[in-house]
């Protein structure tokens, strides 16, 4: 059982949200800094960045390649935070199997998998304060029996997210380091631009307008329930965590 504390007071916490400038990331870092925590948010693009921090005041851009082997130490070691979100990686090449390239299928790997791997491995070997929290925002696509065909190596990549989240709150455990690792798997959802690409091309595999497609799905997931629900697991006492959840439109979700 985690002996870390509840982050019910988020003002001290500084809080790095990697994949902070567009969709569920910049719903996830808004929230936290409407929270009161000190946000950290990082993405490749500065535009939008510098527009959010500008929006918000506890906002602290950072344009940096998350993927880059030296980053995530280097903005661990500078902000010391006590809350890392990991919702960044790559748009997926919406088209099926035989008219992928191996480079096109294997991009999320390359990225999503990447940006995974280097920030977890970061977390534990630096490591975070105990009491610290380690978020990382997979894909429903993990979990669909069928996986996402029509994206390439999209639905393998985000299920490798959730297993080395798995691993790394294994190695967390072993050697006592008290940081809370959670994966979390949203629905599809049109408010990003991965979801965008998604609703569009199986929209038009199935014969649908993006209207009616999106009818289907029923309530849709926004960035800003996205927000509130990360900032709530954030918040939770680590002994109640579950190891992983699904994000919906009502909210996390306990797997079956």
């Amino acid at each position: 059982m985690s002996t870390g504390r509840i982050l019910s007071d988020l003002s001290s916490r500084t809080t790095i949200v990697v994949g902070a400038s567009s969709g569920l990331g910049r719903g996830i870092a808004t929230a936290f800094a409407e929270a009161g925590a000190p946000v950290v948010a990082v993405a490749r693009t500065a535009a939008p960045l510098a527009e959010l921090a500008t929006a918000t005041a506890t906002i602290q851009p950072e344009v940096a390649d998350a993927g880059d082997a030296t980053v995530a130490a280097d903005l661990l070691d500078r902000y010391e935070p006590e809350v890392v979100i990991l919702v960044a990686g790559a748009g997926p090449h919406m088209r099926p199997l035989h008219q992928q390239t191996w480079e096109t299928f294997s991009v999320n790997w390359h990225t999503d998998v990447r940006i995974a791997f280097h920030w977890l491995r970061e977390a534990l070997l630096t490591p975070l304060r105990p009491g610290s929290r380690v978020v990382v925002v997979s894909s429903g696509a993990a979990i669909n029996r069928n996986g996402s065909p029509l994206s390439g190596g999209y639905a393998g990549a985000k299920a490798t997210q959730r297993f080395i989240t798995g691993y790394a709150r294994d190695e967390s455990r072993r050697a006592g380091l008290d940081i809370t690792v959670t994966a979390v798997m949203p629905t599809m959802t049109p408010y990003g631009d991965v979801g965008r690409r998604g609703v569009r091309a199986y929209a038009a595999r199935g014969g649908q307008t993006e209207e009616e497609y999106l009818k289907e799905l029923g309530d849709l997931l926004t960035p800003e329930i996205a927000g509130s629900a990360l900032v709530d697991l954030v918040r939770a006492d680590p002994a109640t965590t579950a190891p992983e959840y699904l994000l919906t439109a009502a909210g996390l979700q306990n797997l079956p």
